[in-house]
């Protein structure tokens, strides 16, 4: 999904407001950056429309322009680099990067490792081969079939467990595959290696839109939020901070609704603004 020319022109006027309330304003001092005067990112750029590489070679999405408008209220110049997931979280703790903006899942676990700034509220998906030939309408029906996910993440965990609970009611166990990347996954799935992409809704629709793939459930497990992660406390609160500036000058609402992404806002734990979540010592 690309974005259109009235949004482009609609978020193009919201920025331009935006960029004279941050020019008013005075540059957070000494953050805690790897790279003096940047804001260096790891992002997964393989899962469209909110992360991949477009036809010119360049990183576009949701999390491209909401990292750039980051950047630029920090007054710092956004640095991307796109990894693989499986190598983030480590990266983050080594001082590769500044911070994780590739969608990760928060979890009260993730929450006492690093400190995590909720911004969405994701749901997940069951993406089949185009016109669903299997027929596919929920986990169940993927008792005795191959399905692929993304390795280490949330969807990898969570359909693990969902196998789990369903071997112990005495169905067929699903053949779980872990792929390096999303793009490796889907090639998998128009392939004919695997029967379904289990993965977070936005996926789906963009795959089903191009008509390479079908949507065979979808709006499994809401509620479960989208997280900026970092290593820094002070660096995480001055991202909060953008966040809520951001909000309020209408920059984050309009973001948001482009990509069809639920705003932060029903997530039952919300406390009201944005802010990092931390449980560590």
């Amino acid at each position: 999904m690309t974005l259109t020319k009235t949004f482009r022109l609609s978020l193009a006027a919201t920025l331009s407001l935006s960029a004279a309330a941050v020019s008013a304003q005075d540059c957070p001092a000494d953050l805690p950056v790897v790279e003096a005067g940047k804001l260096t990112m790891s992002i997964n750029a393989t899962i469209p429309p909110k992360q991949y590489i477009n036809e010119d070679g360049e990183i576009v999405g949701l999390h491209r322009d909401m990292g750039d408008e980051i950047a630029k209220r920090l007054c710092l110049e956004p640095v991307y680099m796109n990894v693989d997931f499986a190598v983030q979280i480590p990266g983050l703790d080594s001082d590769r990067w500044d911070m994780i903006n590739t969608g990760l899942y928060f979890t009260d676990e993730r929450a006492g490792l690093m400190q995590l700034v909720p911004y969405s509220v994701n749901a997940l998906a069951l993406i089949a081969a185009a016109d669903n030939p299997l027929g596919i309408e929920s986990p169940e029906d993927l008792a005795g079939h191959a399905v692929g996910v993304e390795i280490a993440g949330f969807e990898e965990r969570k359909i693990n467990e969902i196998n789990d609970a369903q071997v112990a009611e005495g169905m067929e166990p699903m053949d779980i595959r872990a792929f390096n990347t999303y793009g490796e996954t889907f090639l998998a799935l128009g392939g004919g290696q695997i029967d379904a992409v289990f993965a977070g809704d936005a996926i789906g629709s963009y795959y089903q839109e191009q008509g390479r793939f079908s949507k065979a459930a979808t709006g499994l497990y809401p509620g479960t939020p989208g997280a900026f992660a970092f290593d820094e406390p002070t660096l995480a609160q001055a991202v909060a901070d953008a966040l809520n500036a951001m909000k309020e000058d209408g920059t984050y609402d309009a973001m948001m609704d482009e990509y069809g992404t639920t705003k932060i806002d029903v997530w039952d734990r919300w406390p009201g603004e944005f802010t990092y979540f931390y449980t560590g010592d």
